[in-house]
């Protein structure tokens, strides 16, 4: 049986380059992607698990590695590996951390590499998570001057945009949709969209329907209802100055309850989701919808929580 160290040989360089670096796997061509992205994810997978399994970390270096993870997920599916390669993976993975001597040298000399990694890691205040369609951008820094953008994505639909993500200014940030319409509209309520994870085997993608250069739009990322979770928000009010996106003078802001941010993580990254603002109308409601990509939000998210204190 080879060691951790002999699994790990030649490959563990990127330790020391910091946990920033599998976005780089995908510029590849996909077949060699979807193949360094799985070697990434095994790896990452090894260590989160061994580091839980015999308490290696501290939460912060655990929620980095847990992002680098992510990341390597991610890009193993944007890069066309199979769900079910992932789970092979990820369960080979998961029995050699089971199997590792928490006592091992090997195993020592690899956790300090990623405690060695996150000293650089754990200086960075931005992060941006590009996607296919659209990016994620994340910003762990601390502000005094109110409500900010912790992890966000800006879209446009039809004439209006949207800005979307974790918002906040102290605890933790809360899923939020700020709006600008363009014909000064006011809605009265707004609606997150999601797949329901319970009652599907996967993402909806409709490979018909396809943008600039070939893509898939994110319409065509999306779930139908019969198929989605409805989330409404909780909370509306006018969106404080640095929420709103760039150049526009007011809008509305919606939260959304901690299940939405929670169901939003658990989707795969190649899929989207729904953000729908109802109007009052002399004939009913009117809806208008926005389309956000999932991306890295999950790795976004463990961004923030391994900056925080």
């Amino acid at each position: 049986m080879t060691s951790l160290r002999e699994q790990i040989k030649g490959r563990v360089a990127w330790w020391s380059v910091g946990l920033v670096c599998v976005a780089l796997v995908v510029t590849s061509r996909p077949a060699h992607a979807a193949g360094g992205a799985l070697d990434l994810l095994y790896e990452r997978t090894v260590m989160s698990a061994a580091g839980a399994r015999c308490a290696l970390f501290t939460p912060q270096v655990s929620a980095a590695l847990d992002a680098s993870r992510l990341q390597a997920r991610g890009a193993a599916l944007r890069a066309g590996a199979r769900i079910e390669t992932l789970g092979q993976t990820e369960g080979r993975a998961w029995r050699k951390a089971r199997a590792a001597d928490c006592r091992s040298p090997d195993l020592a000399t690899a956790a300090g590499r990623v405690r060695s990694a996150f000293a650089g890691y754990s200086k960075l205040a931005r992060m941006d998570y590009p996607g296919e369609v659209a990016d994620w951008s994340a910003d762990r820094s601390t502000s005094r001057s109110g409500e900010r953008w912790k992890l966000s994505q800006t879209s446009a639909f039809g004439w209006d945009r949207l800005r979307f993500g974790l918002a906040g200014q102290y605890g933790a940030p809360r899923l939020t949709a700020v709006a600008v319409f363009a014909d000064n509209a006011t809605p009265y309520s707004a609606r997150l969209v999601i797949r329901d994870i319970t009652r599907t085997s996967g993402p909806y993608l409709d490979l018909r329907s396809r943008g600039r250069g070939g893509k898939l739009t994110l319409a065509a990322r999306t779930s139908p209802r019969s198929a989605s979770r409805v989330f409404t928000a909780d909370a509306r009010g006018p969106a404080g100055p640095m929420l709103l996106p760039a150049d526009a003078k007011a809008g509305w802001a919606f939260r959304f309850p901690a299940a939405a941010q929670t169901a939003l993580a658990g989707l795969d990254p190649r899929e989207a989701v729904m953000v729908e603002f109802v109007f009052a109308g002399p004939s009913g409601d009117r809806v208008r919808q926005a389309h956000v990509e999932v991306g890295d939000f999950a790795a976004g998210r463990a961004f923030l929580a391994a900056g925080a204190r």
